[in-house]
């Protein structure tokens, strides 16, 4: 599997101060990568740079095996698709003709319209005045619009951050069936579990430099303490370890039927980059 993504020493200076510093990275063709960090930790800095909306300070950026440069360029902008927090909707229309438009823009039909509302769960509202609409609805047209051309790379900046549960949810199963067709996602967000549920690998972005990356399980257990909590009938909670001597005593509590439930300790993945990095992910 190749790759769509190629990230090499790539660094961004405003003002004398660095956005991101050194970062390295690559995406893999069909995969979701997870780009993941507090506010102001280079994101959002990360996906402009990406989409050709910024020139970096200096190192190596390349989408699609070209230099990001040529992403200005109509052939490949039709390649990919972006989601971020300035929306560029026409207020005055609704959301069926702001799609309408991008469908004659992007050259799609627009049978597609009707396709993309039911991913984001607004195909009973597509008549209303964006506006009217509330900003989580106001996102869910953007993600919307920004699947509008199937695109081949999908670039969401915290795509559920306005949502709520029912609706991240979901996005979250409209994101997985537009990546099983092949479409590759790149995910940028501060929602731990979010990351954890949707994501092939993550990268713990922190102060503009990438402090790991890995796969959810193998990041999570690198940091695990070996050892699991059972809750017993009593109401005790008993912490065991994993190895030999925790298997012998936890068969001894079923022989005795006294187990109500057993978790195993791993850290989230939010434990895990409060651990690495100090910091929490407000």
């Amino acid at each position: 599997m190749g790759n769509i993504i190629e990230v090499k020493s790539l660094e961004k200076i405003f003002a004398n101060k660095s956005a991101i510093e050194s970062v390295d990275f690559t995406v893999k063709k069909g995969e979701i990568f997870g780009f993941l960090g507090p506010s102001g930790s280079g994101k959002t800095t990360t996906i402009k740079i990406l989409t050709g909306q910024l020139n970096p300070t200096s190192g190596m950026a390349k989408v699609f095996g070209e230099p990001v440069s040529k992403l200005k360029n109509p052939e490949y902008r039709q390649r990919f698709g972006v989601l971020t927090d300035n929306s560029g909707l026409y207020s005055r229309l609704s959301i069926y003709d702001n799609l309408k438009l991008y469908c004659k823009l992007y050259d799609a039909p627009l049978s597609k319209i009707d396709e993309v509302l039911a991913i984001v769960n607004l195909n009973e509202a597509k008549l209303k005045k964006v506006s009217t609409l509330s900003k989580g609805m106001m996102q869910r047209v953007t993600l919307a619009r920004a699947l509008i051309h199937e695109p081949e790379l999908l670039f969401l900046d915290e795509p559920t951050s306005a949502l709520d549960p029912t609706n991240s949810l979901h996005i979250h199963e409209g994101l997985r069936a537009l990546n099983a067709k092949g479409t590759t996602i790149f995910l940028t967000t501060h929602d731990m579990q979010e990351a954890d549920t949707l994501c092939d690998r993550i990268a713990f972005l922190n102060r503009g430099k990438i402090q790991l990356l890995d796969t959810p399980n193998k990041l999570k257990q690198s940091y695990t303490n070996s050892t699991m909590t059972v809750e017993l009938t009593s109401g005790e909670k008993v912490t065991l370890p994993t190895g030999a001597d925790g298997a012998h005593e936890l068969f001894a509590y079923m022989k005795a039927e006294e187990i109500v439930t057993i978790h195993s300790n791993e850290p989230t993945l939010g434990e895990v980059f409060v651990q690495v990095t100090g910091r929490k992910l407000a």
